[in-house]
């Protein structure tokens, strides 16, 4: 007998199935919510929260990473979706929409050790990416998934122990997404969340192990609420780097890895170019779960804006970025 859920009485229905059965049947069909903001300098703090439920698996989690002076954050909590799968807390972490695609507040309680109050308020138009699928070469489902960007600015507070401070003003960046993501098995993709003072240039990027481009989608969005420009095209030339700033490999785990440094560009709807340089340091490494992770950078456009940056390059076997080929466990 299919388990129906309290939300099951809405009118929130798209297939003929209870909400617990999703659109593709797989183990690695997520929906998520994911949240960073981080301070105006290099060296700021930076918060990620993120939230996932797992129909097929029954359950939901949530991470909350990043950097808080110079100690590394990772809390992982988890919870079996029962008769409520549709609630946005898990453990001390929750989500709360005040106002789709306007207001969105974080909470996570200091039960164990980290503690944040934080308002996101949107500074730019959601965008929705087009949905984007891989395979693998057997046929098998590695990625279906749709996704939204958008940026805005927080408020509020957060601590870790007796570090931590006030978040007003810092720009940041949320991604709401669902479909199938098996992230342990995926070649490379690269994520960047670029902040600049007159809007955001979001990209969501994914190649093969050769290089080969697989997806490329993404948006410049004005502050203030205007219309985004999609990306049509995007390049990078990234690497990795040590604690002096050099050039690393990545070796088989990252472990000489300190940061990320380098340039891309990317070709707009509207006829115009945007370049960005940049370098920058760890702020949420994956390992040992997955390859590579999210860095902090400060950046700077061809045309002399400057702001700051996250960006994701994550992943198991790229001729770039994962020459070694890394291990295939979908850890959260």
């Amino acid at each position: 007998m299919p388990q129906l859920s309290d939300f099951d009485e809405h009118f929130v229905h798209q297939i003929p199935e209870p909400l617990g059965v999703v659109g593709i049947e797989h183990p690695h069909w997520r929906e998520s919510y994911f949240f960073v903001t981080h301070g105006p300098a290099p060296d700021s703090d930076v918060v990620v929260v993120a939230m996932a439920t797992y129909p097929p698996r029954g359950m939901l989690d949530a991470l909350v990473l990043g950097r808080v002076g110079d100690e590394l954050v990772f809390r992982h909590y988890q919870r079996p979706a029962g008769r409520d799968p549709h609630s946005s807390t898990v453990g001390p972490v929750s989500v709360v929409v005040e106002e789709p695609f306007r207001r969105v507040r974080v909470l996570v309680d200091g039960a164990d050790g980290f503690d944040a109050e934080l308002t996101f308020e949107a500074r730019t138009a959601a965008y929705a990416l087009r949905r984007g699928r891989l395979r693998d070469d057997s046929g098998g489902l590695l990625w279906d998934q749709s996704h939204m960007i958008q940026s805005g600015t927080f408020n509020g507070t957060y601590s870790n122990g007796t570090a931590g401070g006030s978040v007003d003003g810092w720009l940041g960046q949320r991604d709401h997404s669902w479909g199938v993501r098996d992230h342990g098995r995926i070649p490379m993709w690269t994520w960047l969340a670029i902040q600049l003072p007159d809007g955001m240039l979001g990209v969501w990027h994914w190649e093969l192990a050769d290089g080969a481009h697989v997806f490329t989608d993404g948006c410049w969005a004005p502050a203030g609420g205007g219309d985004p420009v999609p990306v049509l095209s995007f390049d990078h030339d990234l690497h990795w780097t040590d604690d002096a700033g050099a050039p690393v490999g990545y070796g088989p785990d990252g472990s000489a890895v300190s940061g990320l440094a380098g340039t891309v560009s990317c070709a707009l709807a509207d006829g115009s170019t945007l370049t960005v340089h940049g370098a920058g340091r760890w702020c949420a490494p994956y390992r040992p779960f997955y390859g590579g992770g999210q860095h902090l950078l400060a950046v700077e456009t061809d045309d002399g804006r400057r702001g700051m940056a996250v960006y994701e390059v994550t992943g198991r076997h790229h001729h770039r970025f994962f020459p070694e080929p890394l291990g295939t466990d979908s850890a959260p």
